[in-house]
């Protein structure tokens, strides 16, 4: 029987069922490749079915695709064709013209633009369900896609070239991007995997303690003071120098001081017995190296040393931990005597303080590629030591030189200024406290 004498109903039903077979290929399309493949290797670890056969299938999507867009075009063009002879039966040579049209619109957006924007609002819901039909529609239409397959991915293959596929290949900043845009329910974890990432970002320079503030024992100074220094020291581990800190000939732990503190005689040449090696490390270390170093030599704190050589501070395993986990306690601001708030909002902060700590105390964002501490920072600006008190803007921060002595800037007072305050800034030249400029008071607010 010709398809002129089926009756115009049976062929418009058949129409719309053709639609809603190519609105299950396009949106099972969408659906499938929109899927995120590390959520669905964990349903599939979790015995999802719909999740493990999704994922079998998408190890091949060139497979996956030929069996989908095999399937779409057959129903698509057999649709075409019935249109085009309902057309002729209704109204002839016109509707030959006409029913293009007509089912172009209709398959745009009952089997095209409405299945795939609700396959992308239900991914997982659509695709999971999807490839119980798929899976027997690939079995059947499996000669034609092998035969397509064999002739377009022999036309693909000269563009690719020698490039391997690297499928689910994160580089450090995309598994940040991964943890931080998509666990947000971790909450504080969250915020701690973003530090663990961080730490290639970070070298041991950037967290040491400088060696001017390195509390230390100088073993030519009287036992008295020795034991002194000691029985005062937070901590538990303590460098011992001679002559200078430059010079270091142990680390001493306070634990095994103790022990001889009950003895009645006790001589500098006993604590030296219970000094260890001192542990050295490059400055430009990165912490997640150190890190492994420290658990591999079964150490706890190490002189970080630069290119020739000279002692620059000290680094321990707790400012690597804390770098992770955040500091061990909830004021951080407070506990930072180097700052002082004033009352009319900005800070006096002392110059040798560490950039990373008054960002990390403050919640500022100060420039920490290049020195390290305020004093640094601030000199590098104006490429010279001033003579008299200067003010100076850097970013969204006004800095004014409070007291400069022995080519060092020992205090600042900073504010943090606003949009409109910092574009003028960046336009005013820098202000000297000799010249008849506005002081620190009449700074904006």
């Amino acid at each position: 029987m010709a398809l002129e004498d089926v009756p115009i109903i049976y062929l418009v039903a058949s129409i719309l069922v053709l639609v809603l077979v190519s609105a299950f290929f396009s949106g099972t399309e969408t659906a499938m490749m929109a899927l995120n493949r590390y959520r669905l290797r964990h349903l599939a670890k979790r015995g999802d079915r719909g999740a493990r056969l999704a994922s079998r299938m998408l190890q091949r999507p060139d497979r996956l695709l030929g069996v989908i867009l095999v399937g779409n075009n057959l129903v698509n063009f057999t649709a075409a064709t019935i249109a085009t002879v309902i057309g002729i039966l209704l109204l002839g040579e016109t509707g030959v013209l006409l029913a293009p049209w007509v089912l172009t619109l209709i398959f745009l957006i009952f089997a095209e633009v409405a299945p795939k924007t609700l396959a992308a609002e239900r991914t997982e819901s659509w695709a999971f369900k999807a490839v119980f039909v798929l899976q027997p529609i690939a079995r059947v239409l499996h000669p034609a896609v092998l035969f397509v397959n064999t002739f377009s991915n022999a036309l693909v293959r000269p563009l690719l070239g020698s490039q391997q596929r690297q499928d689910d290949q994160l580089t450090t900043d995309e598994l940040k991007t991964v943890v931080v845009e998509g666990a947000t329910a971790v909450g504080e974890r969250q915020t701690m995997l973003a530090r663990i990432l961080d730490l290639e970002s970070v070298t041991v320079d950037d967290i040491m303690v400088p060696r001017s503030e390195v509390v230390g024992i100088n073993i030519d100074d009287d036992l008295g003071e020795i034991l002194d220094i000691a029985a005062a020291s937070q901590h538990t581990l303590l460098p011992i120098y001679k002559e200078n800190f430059g010079n270091v000939i142990g680390i001493l732990h306070l634990r095994r001081l103790s022990r001889l503190l009950h003895s009645d005689e006790i001589t500098k040449a006993d604590i030296l017995q219970l000094t260890r090696e001192p542990y050295y490390v490059p400055e430009a270390t990165p912490l997640h190296t150190q890190l492994l170093n420290f658990q591999k030599e079964k150490q706890r704190i190490a002189l970080v040393v630069d290119e020739y050589g000279d002692v620059q501070g000290i680094v321990t395993l707790e400012d690597i931990l804390e770098e992770i986990v955040g500091e061990f306690t909830s004021d951080y601001a407070a506990n930072m005597p180097e700052i002082s708030a004033q009352e009319d909002g900005s800070y006096v902060i002392d110059g040798m303080a560490v950039l990373r700590d008054i960002n990390r105390a403050l919640r500022w964002e100060l420039p920490t590629h290049g020195p390290k501490t305020l004093n640094g920072l601030v000199l590098e600006r104006l490429e010279m030591i001033p003579e008299s008190n200067v003010c100076t803007q850097i970013d969204a921060y006004r800095i004014e030189t409070l007291q400069i002595k022995d080519n060092i800037i020992k205090t600042l007072a900073i504010r943090e200024i606003g949009q409109a305050s910092q574009e003028e800034a960046e336009e005013a030249p820098l202000l000297s406290a000799s010249d008849p400029q506005p002081s620190a008071d009449s700074l904006p607010k």
